[in-house]
């Protein structure tokens, strides 16, 4: 199989080094200063065990690329942008091309199965930053990543299995899943929590507004009849693949909410915290928490204030006048 690494950000371009590290054949698609350091400089890879450099084929749009039978695409764009990527991606490549959604949230596997014949549903666990163009830091050890995925909705076929197993021989893990989804809104659940760490910063994962957004959600969840993984069963899975290892010089700084806000990109908080607040609007839910997130995280990324300069205060003061408004 030919790898095609729709989105080569910070996990994007890890899966892909990883990948192309191991003998397996990759294509990165950039953009930007990061796509011009990549193919002068090569791909920088810092982790806890080495530092290397991947010089991988990269490209700035699909239709620079001869597309073959054996390829399969990561998408690994910003779910905000998985429209545009997979209109671009079904226009170069057809409809018949496998699409993997490697991805935050639960929407973008939807999008392409309006568009692709063969969707997949791949959870991402892999703990990575991208702050600077042509450097990714991976801060999972002694694997980088832990990626089970399935057929959409749900299943398992050659591809996938095959897909999984590249993987695995690639300092990463990932098992085919016949219910990928179950897994995917857990995770879903533990992102919620992404743009409050943008917000407010690394309090934010012992406050009042992370218990209030989960409680919203889990009323979503079972009030829509959605099958969710339990969050112990997602962190003894994690545990069982990865720690987060030492990189002197290289902290984590947050999430990839905090990540997208100091690169000045836009955020995907309507995927994540807006998610629940569409099943709450479906099903007469009260989701003010998750709103206020929303309506904040989406104000400083406009402003361009720099994350974790908010306050729980500030969200919770939102919330409560939006409680108001709809009694």
């Amino acid at each position: 199989m030919r790898y095609i690494i729709h989105g080569a950000g910070g996990i994007g371009a890890g899966i892909g080094a990883r990948l192309h590290q191991h003998g397996h054949e990759v294509i990165l698609i950039a953009r930007g200063e990061h796509l011009a350091r990549i193919l002068t400089k090569g791909l920088t890879v810092r982790t806890p065990e080495e530092t290397f450099t991947a010089q991988i084929e990269a490209v700035d749009h699909p239709a620079e690329i001869a597309f073959r039978e054996d390829d399969v695409v990561f998408l690994t764009t910003k779910v905000q942008d998985s429209e545009i990527a997979l209109n671009d991606l079904r226009t170069s490549a057809g409809p018949d091309i496998p699409v993997i959604c490697a991805q935050n949230g639960v929407d973008s596997e939807r999008m392409a199965a309006r568009r692709f014949r063969r969707v997949y549903a791949m959870l991402v666990m892999m703990p990575a930053v991208f702050l600077e163009p042509g450097e990714i830091v991976l801060h999972g050890t002694p694997l980088s990543a832990w990626l089970d995925a399935g057929r959409y909705p749900h299943g398992v076929d050659a591809i996938i299995e095959q897909v999984c197993d590249d993987i695995s021989s690639s300092r990463m893990i990932a098992r085919p899943d016949q219910r990928p989804m179950r897994i995917k809104y857990a995770k879903l659940l533990a992102n919620l929590n992404n743009a409050v760490d943008a917000l407010v910063g690394h309090e934010s994962r012992r406050g009042q507004v992370l218990q209030e957004i989960i409680k919203e959600a889990n009323s979503c969840f079972t009030a829509a009849g959605i099958e969710v993984a339990p969050q112990d069963e997602l962190t003894e899975r994690r545990r069982a693949a990865f720690t987060l290892g030492e990189i002197s010089g290289y902290d984590r700084p947050g999430t990839s909410s905090w990540q997208s806000l100091a690169r000045g990109r836009g955020i995907e908080v309507d995927f994540l915290n807006g998610e629940i607040v569409l099943l709450g609007a479906q099903h007469g839910i009260p989701t003010p928490y998750n709103q206020a997130v929303q309506i904040l995280a989406h104000e400083m990324a406009l402003k361009g204030t720099n994350p974790g300069s908010g306050s729980e205060t500030e969200i919770v003061a939102m919330a409560d006048k939006l409680s108001e408004n709809v009694n």
